[in-house]
């Protein structure tokens, strides 16, 4: 199994942090948020993956390098500019579809996962692979049911059918892509749960022949437009697992203080 861990990004919320590192070598308790993820997903039997950089690109390259590679096959994606979480995945995309070239390759629909570097989870990555092969989704996306200012939203079936901003619904309508606003639809016989996403997801590389949009995009709007095609966008509920966003330097500080054990 391969993943592909997202670091490109600024990190303008770990400042002043992030002013002179990127964030994936912020530290916790001593070790880097990149070790950390690297770490964690190689206990799930995780060795080949993929990293996009961008601030500070050169610094986690001689990180790796400096580190041998952790032991495992870790592969560089340098974005010249910031693509977002979609542009990223299509930048890197060879990464999955390398295998597929090859007679008879068992690696041709083999699940891949998608990991921020700035989260991190006690989730149980082989239970949510488990349920993404079991109801054959394109998208598994490990959610919560937390506050959060941008939501979710999922259907009884736990497929996607919208997205909650600032307390404003935004639903997709079936079978073409459109949008249709909470005050333009009774949702009263539609129940729905807005859940908050973690930023980890597993794929199916049939998604990525599927990603029609070019140079920066996000993943999520990929994902309503293909839930909107009747594409299984599904939720993953990882109600019962510790998960935490690291985002600021006062997360890090709560991280420490919670001494989860990843």
């Amino acid at each position: 199994m391969k993943a592909m861990i997202l670091a490109a990004g600024l990190g303008t919320r770990l400042r002043p942090l992030t002013d002179t590192r990127p964030k994936a070598l912020v530290e916790l308790s001593g070790r880097t948020l990149l070790e950390i993820t690297l770490s964690r997903l190689r206990t799930f039997g995780i060795t080949e993956f993929i990293i996009n950089v961008h601030h500070f690109a050169d610094q986690v390259i001689d990180y790796l390098k400096a580190n041998n590679n952790f032991g495992m096959r870790i592969e560089i994606s340098r974005e010249e500019i910031l693509l977002d979480t979609g542009g990223g995945l299509k930048k890197a995309s060879w990464f999955f579809l390398e295998d597929s070239a090859l007679p008879d390759s068992k690696q041709i629909d083999e699940p891949f996962l998608l990991h921020n570097v700035d989260v991190i989870s006690t989730i149980d990555f082989s239970l949510m692979l488990q349920f993404h092969k079991d109801h054959r989704a394109l998208a598994t996306l490990a959610v919560q049911s937390r506050q959060s200012s941008r939501q979710l939203l999922f259907n009884n079936d736990l497929q996607l059918c919208g997205r909650r901003i600032d307390n404003k619904d935004i639903l997709i309508s079936r079978p073409h892509h459109t949008v249709i606003s909470s005050e333009a639809r009774n949702l009263s016989s539609i129940p729905l749960q807005a859940l908050a996403f973690s930023g980890i997801h597993l794929l199916s590389p049939r998604l990525l022949p599927l990603l029609t949009e070019d140079g920066i995009f996000s993943i999520i709007d990929s994902y309503l437009r293909l839930a909107a095609q009747g594409e299984k966008i599904l939720a993953f509920r990882a109600d019962n697992y510790y998960w935490r966003d690291l985002g600021r330097p006062a997360d890090l500080a709560q991280a420490a203080q919670e001494k989860v054990v990843l």
